[in-house]
C-alpha cells in the first residue's frame, strides 16, 4: 500500500521546480507510505510523478517507485497489491524478462509491456490505483481497481493537470486553487459522503471503479473532454449473473463459495510484514478470520475495540469468536473521551467532507491494529453481495404492507411514528424485547422507527430505498443556490433494470454506498495510521459468483446472508454470531446533546451560518433546536452539517472560495 501523486503541464516545465513540487505533493501523503519516497520528472514533455512507499512485498530498493519498466517505455507510480502477481510472472516466463526484484509493481509493469494496459488490468487480481506514463505515446493513463478499494483523484486546475491518492497532495502544489463546489455540498448532504465521479473541488473528479483514463500530453489541459474506459463493470456482472443463475444445489453453492473465499484469503495473506484481521464478531469479519486461521500454522492476530455502552459494544462477541477459533486476540475498550478525541482529526484524515460517524471507531481500531501489524484483512462487502443490510428486508416488507394504503393514510401513520422521540421508542422496545424471537430482534430501535416514519410515505420501492439512503431528503433546500448533480440514484434509480427489489438495492449499494462510503472510510482511517487493509470478499471472482447466486440463497426467512451464515457455521457455532445486526456505531444522538454540545453550537451558531452563507440558517437552527429537545431524530443529519463546517474551517478558512 502506498500513495501516488503528480501533475502535468502542456508544453513542459521550465526551471527545476517540478521535482520539488512533486516531492511536496508526495510528502503531504507521507502517512500512506512512510518507508520511502521517489520522484520522476520529464520536464520536456511536462510530466511529474511522485510516490510514497509503504513496504509490504519486496522490502528491498528493487521495489522503489516511480518504477521504469525493463523496456524503458513505461513509468509507473502505483498504490495497491496485485495478489496474483506471481501467476503473472509465471505466464511471462517465456517472454525473456530479467526480474530485478520480487515486487508486484514490477510484475504489473512487465504485463503492461507484454500485453498492454487493458489486457493486464483484466488479468490482475487485486486492489490498486496507479498512474502510468507511456514514453512512446506521450500519454498518461490512470487506472483504478474493479470495486474501488483504492482512491484516485484527477482533474485540471489553474492550467495544470493533477492526479493523486488524496486531495491533500493537490493542495501541496503552489498552483492548485481549490474551489468548493456548492452543488456537490448538496450531494454530500444526501449521502453523507461524496460519490464518484464528483469531488468537493470544482473540476476535480474521482476515477470510477473498474475504469482507466488515458490522456495524451496535448490534452493535459482538457481532461474533461476524455471519458474513462470501462474494463470491468459491476452492473454488467450483475445482469449477466442474474441471467445465468447458479443451477447447482445449495450444498454445491456452499462448496463453491468456500473454495473462492479460501482462494481469496490465501492470496491476501501474502506479505513480507506482520499481518492480522479486524474482528467485530459479526458474520463477515468472523468468516475472514476463520478462513485465515484455517490456513495458518500459528494463531492469526485479530483485533477489536469495545465500548462500555452495551448498545454499541460488539467486543464480547468478537472475543468469543476469537476464543473458539484460537486466534491471538487483542481488544481495547475505549472511553467516550478517547472516541471524541478523534473528531478534531477528521478534517485532515478525510480531506473532503465525509460524515459516516463509524469513521470514529474505524479510526480507533486502525490505531490499535497498527501497533501490532502492518496489514489487516477486513470483512467489508458481505452485506452488499449477500443481502445483509436490514433495508433489503424492510423495503420488501414495508412495500407489501403499505402499497394498498391511500397516500393520506400513509402520511398519517408516518406522522404518528415520528411524533415519538428515538429515546421513547428505545424505552418502548425494551418493554417488549423479551417476547421478540431472537432472529427478529433489532438494535437501536428508535433510529429504525424514525427511518420507518420517513419511508412509509413512499409510492414505490425505489423511493423507499432512496429515502433510506438519504440523510437530507431535499438537500437543495438546505444548501443555498445549489443544484444537486445527477447520480445513478437520480430519476428511475439510474435505469437499473433488475426486477427483484432486493437485488436491485444490492447492486445500487455495490455501485455507490460500498465504494463511496465504506471503502473510503476504511482506506482513510487505516492509511492515516500507515496500515494496509485488504478485503477478501471483494475479490472479483467472489463478486461474480455472488451475482450468480439465487436470491433465495441470500435472503431467507427474514434474514440476509443465508449462504454466508451456512458457511460460517462450519467454522463457528451459530450461537456465537446469530444476533441482531448492530453496525459500527457511536451514541451520536446523546453526544450532541451532551459533551459535544458546545462544539456543535459554535459550528452551528446563527452568526456563523449567516456569515458563511452556504446553508439555510433557519433550517439548520430549527433542526438543532428540535434535536436538543429530543424531538428531531436528526443526529446524523446534523453530523453532516457539523462535519462540513469542521472541514471547511480547517481547509478553507472562509466562505470566499465557495461557488
Amino acid at each position: 500500500m502506498c500513495g501516488i501523486a503528480g501533475f502535468a503541464f502542456k508544453g513542459g516545465f521550465e526551471g527545476g521546480s517540478a521535482e520539488h513540487q512533486a516531492q511536496a505533493m508526495a510528502d503531504a501523503i507521507i502517512h500512506r507510505g512512510p518507508d520511502g519516497s521517489g520522484v520522476w520528472v520529464d520536464a520536456t514533455v511536462g510530466i511529474a510523478m511522485a510516490h510514497r512507499r509503504l513496504s509490504i512485498i519486496d522490502l528491498s530498493p528493487a521495489g522503489a517507485q516511480p518504477m521504469i519498466s525493463v523496456s524503458g517505455r513505461y513509468v509507473i507510480s502505483y498504490n495497491g497489491e496485485i495478489y496474483n502477481h506471481n501467476d503473472i510472472r509465471d505466464e511471462l516466463r517465456d517472454a525473456g524478462f530479467e526480474w530485478r526484484g520480487t515486487s508486484d509493481t514490477e510484475s504489473l509493469l512487465a504485463g503492461i509491456d507484454k500485453w498492454g494496459l487493458e489486457k493486464t488490468l483484466k488479468k490482475a487480481v487485486g486492489m490498486f490505483a496507479f498512474a502510468l506514463w507511456d514514453k512512446e505515446k506521450r500519454e498518461l493513463s490512470l487506472a483504478r481497481d474493479r470495486m474501488g478499494e483504492k482512491p484516485l483523484y484527477y482533474g485540471s486546475n489553474n492550467g495544470r493537470f493533477f492526479f493523486g491518492s488524496e486531495l491533500k497532495a493537490f493542495k501541496a502544489h503552489p498552483q492548485f486553487q481549490g474551489e468548493v463546489d456548492r452543488d456537490v455540498v448538496a450531494l454530500f448532504l444526501r449521502h453523507n459522503c461524496i460519490p464518484a465521479p464528483y469531488s468537493i473541488y470544482r473540476g476535480i473528479r474521482k476515477l470510477t471503479p473498474g475504469t482507466y483514463l488515458s490522456i495524451p500530453s496535448d490534452k493535459f489541459h482538457l481532461p474533461a473532454e476524455l471519458e474513462p474506459v470501462t474494463y470491468w463493470s459491476l452492473e454488467q456482472v450483475a445482469y449477466q449473473g442474474q441471467s445465468q443463475l447458479f443451477s447447482g444445489t445449495e450444498e454445491e453453492a456452499l462448496n463453491e463459495l468456500e473454495r473462492l473465499l479460501q482462494q481469496s484469503v490465501n492470496g491476501q495473506m501474502v506479505a513480507d510484514v506482520p499481518l492480522g484481521a479486524f474482528l467485530s464478531g459479526g458474520i463477515d469479519s468472523s468468516m475472514v478470520a476463520a478462513l485465515m486461521q484455517a490456513q495458518s500454522t500459528k494463531p492469526v492476530k485479530t483485533f477489536t475495540i469495545g465500548f462500555d455502552d452495551s448498545g454499541y459494544n460488539e467486543a464480547k462477541h468478537a472475543k468469543a469468536v476469537a476464543h473458539h477459533l484460537g486466534t491471538e486476540h487483542t481488544e481495547l475498550y475505549v472511553s467516550p473521551e478517547e472516541a471524541r478525541d478523534v473528531i478534531p482529526k477528521l478534517p485532515a484524515l478525510y480531506d473532503e467532507p465525509f460524515a459516516d460517524s463509524s469513521q470514529i471507531p474505524t479510526s480507533l481500531i486502525s490505531q490499535l491494529t497498527r501497533k501490532h501489524v502492518t496489514v489487516s484483512l477486513s470483512g467489508d462487502g458481505g452485506d452488499e453481495l449477500f443481502g445483509g443490510y436490514n433495508r433489503y428486508i424492510w423495503t420488501r416488507s414495508i412495500w407489501n404492507t403499505t402499497k394498498w394504503l391511500p397516500s393520506p393514510i400513509r402520511s398519517l401513520v408516518s406522522l404518528m411514528l415520528g411524533s415519538f422521540s428515538e429515546k421513547s421508542w428505545d424505552a418502548l422496545y425494551e418493554l417488549v424485547d423479551f417476547a421478540v424471537p431472537k432472529s427478529h430482534k433489532i438494535s437501536q430501535a428508535g433510529v429504525k422507527m424514525h427511518k420507518l416514519a420517513e419511508v412509509i410515505r413512499a409510492s414505490n420501492p425505489d423511493l423507499i430505498y432512496r429515502s433510506l439512503i438519504s440523510h437530507w431528503k431535499s438537500p437543495c433546500e438546505v444548501v443555498l443556490h445549489s443544484k444537486e448533480p445527477d447520480t445513478i440514484l437520480t430519476g428511475e434509480i439510474g435505469g437499473v433494470c433488475l426486477k427483484d427489489i432486493e437485488q436491485r438495492m444490492m447492486l445500487l449499494d455495490g455501485l455507490t454506498y460500498l465504494p463511496d462510503d465504506i471503502l473510503v472510510k476504511v482506506d482513510r482511517a487505516a492509511m492515516g495510521e500507515s496500515l494496509e487493509t485488504r478485503v477478501p470478499l471483494l475479490d472479483h471472482r467472489v463478486v461474480e459468483f455472488a451475482w450468480r447466486v439465487p436470491a433465495v440463497m441470500k435472503i431467507r426467512d427474514g434474514a440476509g446472508k443465508w449462504l454466508l451464515r451456512k458457511l460460517l457455521a462450519k467454522h463457528v457455532p451459530q450461537e456465537l454470531f446469530e444476533r441482531p445486526k448492530m453496525g459500527f456505531a457511536i451514541p451520536l444522538d446523546a453526544w450532541l446533546r451532551g459533551p459535544l454540545r458546545d462544539w456543535a453550537e459554535d459550528l452551528l451558531s446563527e452568526r456563523r451560518l449567516n456569515e458563511e452563507g452556504i446553508f439555510d440558517t433557519r433550517i439548520i437552527r430549527s433542526t438543532w433546536a428540535r434535536h436538543l429537545e429530543g424531538k428531531s431524530g436528526a443526529a446524523h443529519q446534523l453530523w453532516d452539517i457539523l462535519v462540513y463546517q469542521s472541514w471547511s474551517q480547517a481547509n478553507c478558512g472562509s466562505a470566499s472560495n465557495l461557488h
